[in-house]
């Protein structure tokens, strides 16, 4: 491996950075001291290293064989937020939520951030929303280190933003979005959020180890990632009707409060959770002709046990 400022560990357990707590080791896991670092580092690996960027692990199903990657995991360099004028300048490590914040606090309206877990760096390769609004409305540009070391600049319109996609190319790791936001009154922004938070914290099962929302919902969306409300079908409905709330499978779970959280109960495999998620696929299927989409990453290789 190339000499790092930053921290390169072998061999290192996936478990303990997601979200849903499973999942083996990766073969490294760098988390680079700053651009710099992450520049010269890139320039340095052997082309043949595939790479993995990761966010918070929010989103992420590790399974349980591991990585055979570099996962390369920012963290305090890497989570600025600033403003300038309408726009919202956030580091890729930046908590969507402290995004939101920020910005109300400067008079900025991305509430929408507010209840969506993870990083920005992950918003935008899954082009998140939440209450009809989206990244792909407010992106205006990601900065990014391309896996040969190069600081690229890509416009949103060359990331081809769709429901719950983006088209970042292999191996780049962003580093910093640009985002425009409509003006707000602080006090009213932060009325949205607390009224948001309180909506979310009635309905999902914010207290378990959860991953957000396992499937995508079944519909049709515009090219600009935006679903038609008009049509669309929710995923924990369609789950639901096939009488899935609360399916369980090792120490895996379908969520009796939102059956569209996929839930370590707290000794679950991330094999129990795949497969507890492609039974849920399969039940759906036969019940309504739905092919649900996962919206979960899920990385790695099985486990050979």
């Amino acid at each position: 491996m190339p000499p790092v400022r930053g921290v390169l560990t072998p061999n290192r357990s996936m478990a303990e950075l997601t979200w849903l707590r499973v999942g083996g080791p990766a073969d490294w896991l760098f988390q680079p001291a700053d651009e710099d670092d992450l520049r010269a580092f890139l320039a340095a690996l052997d082309p043949a290293m595939p790479v993995f960027p990761m966010g918070v692990g929010s989103n992420l199903i590790v399974r349980d064989g591991g990585l055979r990657a570099v996962v390369i995991r920012l963290g305090r360099g890497f989570n600025g937020i600033r403003t300038d004028g309408d726009r919202v300048i956030a580091g890729a490590a930046a908590l969507d939520a402290h995004v939101a914040r920020r910005a109300a606090e400067a008079g900025l309206d991305l509430t929408f951030l507010r209840t969506i877990p993870g990083s920005i760096g992950g918003a935008v390769r899954l082009n998140a929303g939440c209450y009809g609004s989206y990244i792909a409305d407010h992106l205006i540009e990601v900065r990014a280190i391309a896996r040969d070391g190069q600081a690229v600049t890509i416009p949103a319109a060359d990331l081809r933003l769709a429901y719950r996609h983006s088209e970042v190319p292999d191996g780049c790791v962003i580093v910093e979005a640009v985002l425009r936001a409509a003006a707000g009154d602080p006090e009213d922004l932060a009325t949205r959020m607390a009224e948001q938070l309180a909506r979310r914290d009635a309905t999902q099962p914010t207290k378990d180890r959860s991953a957000g929302s396992t499937f995508r919902n079944p519909a049709g969306h515009s090219s600009t990632g935006r679903p038609d409300d008009t049509h669309e079908l929710k995923a924990w409905k369609v789950i639901d009707d096939a009488g899935l709330r609360g399916a369980t499978l090792g120490g895996a779970q379908m969520s009796e409060k939102h059956p569209n959280f996929l839930i370590n109960t707290g000794q679950a495999s991330a094999a129990d959770l795949e497969n507890l998620g492609e039974r849920v696929r399969k039940r759906v299927f036969q019940s309504s002709g739905l092919a649900l989409e996962w919206e979960i990453m899920r990385v790695g290789e099985p486990s050979e046990k």
